[in-house]
């Protein structure tokens, strides 16, 4: 059957959660044409944030990787939720990912790491992506992380 974007994940160690539902007056993902626009996910992990705090003072990057990445494990999940299959991803297109740190933090992009390393192991060439990392002074639940992404999908 060849490698598939779940079998990826598998030898990860990931499981896609159930697809967490808006906290507000918004929809998980709007796709128009070929273009899936993912909402902002934060690092969900069995059904609450697996860190918080900010980047700079109560976590370190190691810990905001890995909240990085669970916040790609919740846009892959939001993603299977809209398209059905993830072998309809032709291109995540772009993340942006936004970091609550602190002032004096500047390694933002060393953070986003965590999801651009996740996305591309777990979706090979389809994974590879433009991106923006963002300091932000607070994110909504006094999560460490959330990314938002565009990804491209077959018909």
């Amino acid at each position: 059957m060849g490698d598939t974007i779940e079998k990826r994940l598998l030898a990860l160690g990931v499981e896609l959660p159930t697809p967490s539902k808006p906290a507000a007056n918004y929809v998980p993902f709007v796709q128009s044409g070929n273009l899936l626009f993912m909402s902002g996910q934060l690092p969900m992990k069995d059904g609450k944030l697996m860190a918080m705090g900010l980047l700079g003072r109560e976590l370190g990057i190691e810990a905001g990787k890995l909240a990085a990445k669970w916040c790609a494990v919740n846009i892959l999940a939001q993603a299977r939720a809209a398209i059905d299959d993830l072998e309809r991803i032709t291109r995540v297109v772009k993340i942006t990912v936004f970091v609550a740190s602190t002032p004096d933090f500047t390694e933002q992009h060393l953070v986003a790491n965590g999801a651009s390393d996740f996305l591309v192991s777990a979706l090979g060439e389809k994974g590879h992506h433009a991106r923006a990392a963002v300091g932000m002074a607070a994110l909504p639940m006094n999560a460490p992380v959330e990314i938002d992404a565009t990804i491209e999908v077959s018909k």
